[in-house]
């Protein structure tokens, strides 16, 4: 179950590629109340769209959530990159909504231009600035971006797009890691993410973005909080609030998943030789 802060729909006329049949799978789709994916960055050569459509074939819940950054408009104002496979994504999210998924986008800040519709459906996909989530066993979850609590993007605009550069290459670089890895058969590995945990101040910055996060849900008289953003899968217990981050689609291709009885866990796809029967990381029941 969700809330957002309004919506307005519409229907248009159906294009032929939504009313295909599915082709059938190897593997049977999961189903689940709710999945949680965020930071795809469409429009950039660091998105794993492959990967991603992969991870969307195989699931079947109730309600996706986008939880911002899925078109990466800074990115885009610079030059223009769209191969197929991110086609394929956008393709892939509309299928799931005509097909009776509920669709909710939360905007964020690299794909802010959507900030103006919020409130508005567009081919079955609700955009929101926040929503609501209640879980199966009855958690209220506030479901944000959290680029409005983090200071750098807040009050220094030019810093954000200082380090978006220096993110940029880091990622070219996870591109030339991983190509030399997939020659010795080993399995998909962030350089950024790693780097990230490993400097001091980067863990600084996702300590006092995690306690912003919870304070304000805390306030608002939520049990938990989901967001973005910082590209930190996390699920942890702070202070009595659940916070829960679903990572991203340009380093750990990861994904928040809750199943019918309401737990709520990290998926990392491509990691494990089957990712969704051992998730990554999992809540721990009460």
């Amino acid at each position: 179950m969700e809330r957002l802060t309004g919506g307005i729909s519409g229907k248009g006329n159906t294009p032929n590629w939504l009313l295909r049949p599915e082709p059938k799978g190897f593997r049977p789709k999961r189903r689940c109340r709710a999945v949680w994916i965020s930071d795809i960055h469409l429009g950039t050569k660091g998105c794993k769209a492959e990967m991603l459509v992969d991870f969307l074939q195989s699931i079947e819940p109730e309600t996706l959530y986008l939880v911002g950054d899925i078109v990466d408009g800074w990115s885009l104002r610079k030059g223009w990159y769209w191969p197929d496979a991110h086609n394929e994504v956008v393709r892939r999210i509309l299928k799931m909504a005509h097909r009776n998924t509920r669709v909710i986008f939360v905007v964020g800040n690299h794909d802010e231009v959507l900030r103006d519709y919020a409130g508005l459906s567009f081919g079955g996909v609700s955009l929101a600035l926040e929503a609501e989530h209640i879980t199966a066993d009855g958690r209220r979850l506030l479901i944000t971006h959290g680029d409005s609590f983090d200071g750098v993007v807040l009050y220094a605009r030019w810093l954000a797009f200082l380090g978006d550069k220096a993110y940029s290459l880091l990622l070219r670089a996870n591109i030339v890691v991983n190509a030399v890895r997939r020659r010795f058969n080993l399995p998909y590995w962030s350089l950024s993410a790693y780097l990230k945990r490993k400097v001091k101040n980067a863990v600084q910055f996702v300590c006092n973005f995690e306690e912003a996060l919870v304070h304000e849900a805390r306030s608002r008289g939520f049990d938990g909080v989901v967001c973005g953003h910082i590209h930190c899968a996390e699920i942890r217990m702070i202070d009595g609030i659940t916070y829960y981050n679903d990572g991203d689609w340009v380093e750990s291709c990861t994904a928040l998943l809750e199943d019918a009885a309401g737990q709520i866990s990290i998926i990392e796809w491509g990691r494990e030789p089957d990712p969704l029967i051992v998730p990554a990381q999992m809540e721990q029941a009460a």
